[in-house]
């Protein structure tokens, strides 16, 4: 088994990130100068394959009314990680997070951007 650090994981995953691999309702809005922008579910549940821990929901509020959620993970001894934190604007706030509990089996939602995103950082990360 290889042991990859975080910062390979995270080299990987940005340099994964595309149009196809963020939530389908705002993909119009997706480009190359904000990668992250809608990136959270789907790397969240990436990292989580990758490294364990909890997937975190919060809120994305703009003048005090939810607009979105927002993922993110924890891991051991209570580190968060956010790899798409940088996809907000000024206006937009995160408020909350909870933990929620993975869905067994295939996602509800975004299966096929989880499952391109996936197998994108796997090669990368040489487990193809």
């Amino acid at each position: 088994m290889t042991i990859h650090l975080l910062t390979d994981i995270e080299q990987a995953l940005r340099g994964s990130w595309s149009a196809e691999t963020c939530t389908p309702e705002y993909r119009d809005r997706w480009t190359p100068d904000n990668p992250a922008r809608d990136q959270c579910g789907v790397t969240a549940m990436v990292l989580n394959d990758l490294l364990g821990g909890e997937l975190i929901r919060g809120e994305v509020h703009v003048d005090g009314v939810r607009t979105d959620f927002h993922w993110w993970n924890r891991l051991g001894l209570g580190v968060e990680i956010d790899l798409t934190r940088e996809q907000f604007g000024p206006e937009e706030t995160v408020v909350g997070g909870e933990v929620v509990v993975r869905p067994p089996g295939e996602l509800p939602r975004l299966q096929e951007e989880y499952a391109l995103l996936r197998d994108r950082v796997a090669e990368k990360l040489g487990r193809s």
